[in-house]
């Protein structure tokens, strides 16, 4: 981050307009700032903020930065190469971050799943309390179904505060998970294309077929592992859900068509990038599988299992809806 005390004029070649897919592939212009002491140069991040726009900001900030440091720290703290230190980075932030919240989710869903059968049984006597108050003080239909949704939100809402499980709590892996992705992909993409004294190191950083990471895999074999790789978590996902709803169904297409989506996406951006979307796919499918463990669930205490060989019973049912 360039910090400059005193009256600065910056004078920025500016770049013809770029997509956002650009601004990932390509380094930003380099960025001279003329200070009443002198004149010096500034990192490429800094060029990314003054260049202006959202983007600009958004890479030169603190969290970013913090991100930066959170891997160059493990990079040396570690000796590994920089493609398996990025792989063990992704690994251990999200066991110790997203593996925990993961968990919580779980215990969330099932507190919620457990009260269903108690709030369809207040929905029912609801129901008929307010059909008896609407004929005595001769209400519309519209006015009753309008106290029975009011009252019956108020009953769940409290249901909610009793076992201490509103579904928004459910959410926070989502909202944990999405800024520290994106803070991490900023953060390798200014390492790969914005830090000089880090290039060499990371264009000979990679290895078999990637040796070079701070340039897009020409083979796209790491982008279609990506892709790939969140397919197969989204039809996971979609075995678990029997008998969804058609807007259920939507929200799952719209998914696996950004999962494809995301193929020629990560073959344009440098291969570190493509490297640590990948792992964190791979650690997160790998997450999904053991919590569904019994023996890790009783060790943890979560909910029982609907299934003693959960395993067994995915492998069944991917077969039987692709291959039968």
């Amino acid at each position: 981050m360039l910090t400059v005390g005193g009256l600065v004029r910056c004078r920025v070649l500016q770049p013809r307009a770029r997509d956002v897919l650009s601004r990932w592939a390509s380094p930003v212009l380099p960025l001279t700032c003329t200070t009443e002491s002198g004149v010096r140069p500034a990192s490429g991040v800094g060029g990314a903020s003054a260049a202006g726009g959202w983007y600009g900001s958004l890479s030169d900030s603190a969290p970013v930065h913090l991100c930066e440091n959170f891997l160059v720290s493990a990079h040396q703290v570690s000796g590994l190469p920089w493609w398996l230190s990025i792989a063990m980075a992704t690994a251990s932030i999200r066991t110790c971050i997203t593996l925990p919240l993961a968990a919580y989710q779980l215990i969330i869903i099932a507190k919620v799943e457990a009260l269903q059968a108690e709030i369809s049984e207040l929905a029912k006597r609801l129901r008929f309390e307010v059909s008896v108050r609407g004929r005595e003080r001769g209400w519309t239909d519209k006015q009753s179904r309008v106290q029975f949704q009011k009252n019956l939100r108020r009953l769940v809402s409290q249901l909610y505060v009793r076992d201490n499980c509103h579904p928004f709590k459910a959410s926070l892996l989502v909202w944990v998970q999405l800024p520290l992705w994106v803070g991490l992909s900023l953060a390798l993409r200014n390492l790969s294309l914005d830090r000089p004294a880090l290039h060499g190191e990371l264009a000979a950083g990679g290895a078999l077929w990637f040796p070079d990471l701070t340039v897009p895999d020409s083979t796209w074999v790491l982008p279609v592992c990506l892709g790939l790789t969140n397919l197969l978590i989204l039809e996971v996902f979609s075995l678990q859900r029997v008998g969804a709803s058609r807007f259920q169904r939507l929200v799952l297409n719209g998914f696996r068509g950004f999962s494809v989506l995301m193929i020629p996406i990560a073959a344009t951006v440098p291969s570190s990038l493509a490297l640590y979307w990948f792992c964190s796919s791979l650690v997160g499918f790998s997450h999904n599988l053991l919590l569904r463990s019994p023996t890790v669930r009783r060790t943890v205490g979560l909910p029982a299992p609907r299934s003693e060989t959960p395993y067994r019973d995915l492998l069944s049912a991917f077969i039987s809806k692709y291959w039968r």
